[in-house]
């Protein structure tokens, strides 16, 4: 799939290419990314190099991962997003925020219209959201965006050697008022 561009009133959301290396580079250089992602720590230039010059080109491409850096209307990054296909019709958001840029929404704003966009023109039926236990700030993006947390799952992330125990939630189209592209069966009640 070609790489897309959404807008919001505050936002830019777009591929990121090595225009924009030096800006992901500086941006994780924030100890809490490196904490609460799975970016190698310590992040170097060639991390960011191969991320903004191979692995979001290529997923773009082969409709394995689609990555949006977020951006203000100014052009400065303020944090990154990518939703990250598993299967048929289901996705994984990951995403993290420039330091300078928390707390002012953006990244809830950027997963809603990513999640959005995926919904409408990538066919997925289904975006989960993990965290590691503990991050409560990607938790708090996770609901106010929407997403249904369903529990936690016992060392299902390996953080750079160590496995960690995971929150789990997820977003459905109908979360959003839109239709799936697969009929959905609810569980019936016992």
């Amino acid at each position: 799939m070609d790489p897309v561009t959404l807008t919001t009133d505050r936002l830019l959301l777009r591929t990121v290419g090595p225009q924009d290396t030096d800006a992901v580079y500086d941006a994780c250089q924030d100890p809490d990314i490196q904490r609460w992602t799975t970016i190698p720590s310590p992040y170097l230039r060639e991390n960011a190099e191969a991320f903004t010059e191979q692995l979001v080109p290529d997923g773009w491409s082969d409709g394995s991962m689609y990555t949006f850096g977020v951006f203000l209307h100014s052009g400065e990054l303020a944090g990154m997003l990518g939703i990250t296909m598993h299967a048929l019709g289901m996705g994984e958001i990951g995403f993290w925020a420039a330091k300078q840029h928390r707390s002012h929404g953006y990244v809830t704003e950027a997963a809603l219209t990513a999640c959005r966009w995926a919904f409408v023109q990538a066919a997925v039926d289904r975006i989960e959201w993990r965290a590691e236990v503990g991050n409560h700030a990607s938790r708090a993006v996770a609901e106010r965006a929407g997403f249904t947390i369903e529990g936690t799952l016992r060392a299902a992330t390996n953080n750079k050697g160590v496995r960690r125990d995971t929150w789990v939630g997820s977003l459905l189209p109908s979360d959003m008022g839109l239709p799936s592209t697969a009929p959905y069966l609810p569980a019936r009640s016992v």
